[in-house]
C-alpha cells in the first residue's frame, strides 16, 4: 500500500532540487546523482562497502574479498573512481620495484554509503513496522 508523504508547497523544500546546493557547492546535482547511481550495482556497492570499511586495499586483496575477476573488477573500479566515490593511490614499497596500486573511498564515497544503502538497510525493520498491514486496528 502506497502513502503519499509529499510535502506542501513552501514546507521548506525549493521547487528546483537544484536549489538545495549550496551557493558556493563543489558539486553539481549531477556529479551527486552520479555518486547514487554508481553505488547502484551489485560489485560496485561491494567494493565500495570493504573499501569504507577497512584500509585502503589493492587489486588483489579486493579481488580475492569480493570474488571477481581482474576485468571485471577495475571496469567498476574506474565507475567508482570516476563518480569520485573512490580514489587511486600508487606508490613505491621500500626494497621493490615498481609501483603499488591501492584504492580507497573517498568522503563522498563514505557518506554515500553509510547515508545511503547503508542507512536504507539498516532502517528495514522501521519501515517494516511503519508499513506492516497486520498491525493495524
Amino acid at each position: 500500500m502506497a502513502t503519499n508523504h509529499s510535502q506542501p508547497a513552501g514546507a521548506g523544500f525549493p521547487e528546483d532540487p537544484e536549489d538545495l546546493l549550496p551557493e558556493d557547492s563543489v558539486l553539481s546535482l549531477d556529479e551527486y546523482l552520479a555518486m547514487h547511481a554508481a553505488v547502484g550495482h551489485r560489485t560496485r556497492y561491494e567494493i565500495l562497502y570493504r573499501l569504507v570499511h577497512s584500509d585502503d586495499m589493492s587489486p588483489k586483496e579486493l579481488e580475492d574479498a569480493i570474488e571477481v575477476d581482474d576485468s571485471t573488477l577495475h571496469y567498476h573500479l574506474n565507475k567508482l573512481v570516476d563518480a569520485g566515490l573512490v580514489e587511486k593511490r600508487q606508490h613505491t614499497e621500500r626494497g621493490a620495484d615498481g609501483l603499488y596500486t591501492y584504492y580507497r573511498a573517498t568522503v563522498f564515497g563514505e557518506v554515500t554509503l553509510t547515508s545511503g544503502v547503508d542507512e536504507l538497510i539498516r532502517g528495514e525493520a522501521e519501515f517494516e513496522a511503519m508499513y506492516d498491514s497486520s498491525t493495524e486496528d
